[in-house]
């Protein structure tokens, strides 16, 4: 067996699962729990603030990707969708995906928060062809129906 050690930078991973309650969680599961409660989701910021969101499926595809390439031990690769999504954009596919016309509460920002980020995969295509299968508003509609899914059998118990 060969041990490679690589590293994947993965931005803004979201997908099922994550736990809209847990400090750790990103944005869209506290939207998509919003949305489902039709509370205001808390945007800091104007909101046009950008983010490359990607979905949980092609992390783990890059990962497995990487484990089978030649070359990339002690590498760092981007993991992303090498495209940017603003949180009003977010809120708009949300309005689409769950048909509830919710509105955000917009505060300050927070100390330390960037304002854009996109990864640059041009690496992660080039040592191990890695290509997003999943882009954001498919993966945005998957795990909102996740949510959806569950949210429903949650308040069934």
């Amino acid at each position: 067996m060969v041990w490679r050690t690589f590293r994947c930078a993965i931005f803004n991973i979201f997908g099922p699962r994550q736990d809209p309650n847990s400090p750790y969680s990103g944005v869209l599961s506290r939207f998509a729990k919003a949305f489902l409660e039709e509370t205001e989701p808390i945007v800091y910021r104007d909101g046009e603030q950008t983010r490359d969101f990607t979905y949980v499926e092609n992390a783990v595809r890059a990962n497995l990707l990487a484990c089978e390439a030649p070359n990339v031990s002690g590498r760092v690769f981007n993991i992303g969708t090498g495209q940017r999504t603003s949180l009003n954009r977010t809120l708009e596919l949300l309005r689409q995906v769950s048909g509830k016309n919710v509105t955000a509460k917009y505060e300050p920002a927070r100390e330390g928060d960037i304002r854009d980020s996109q990864a640059d995969i041009h690496r992660a295509r080039e040592c191990f062809c890695y290509e997003p299968t999943v882009m954001f508003q498919e993966g945005l509609e998957r795990t909102f129906a996740w949510y959806r899914d569950h949210h429903v059998k949650a308040a069934q118990k």
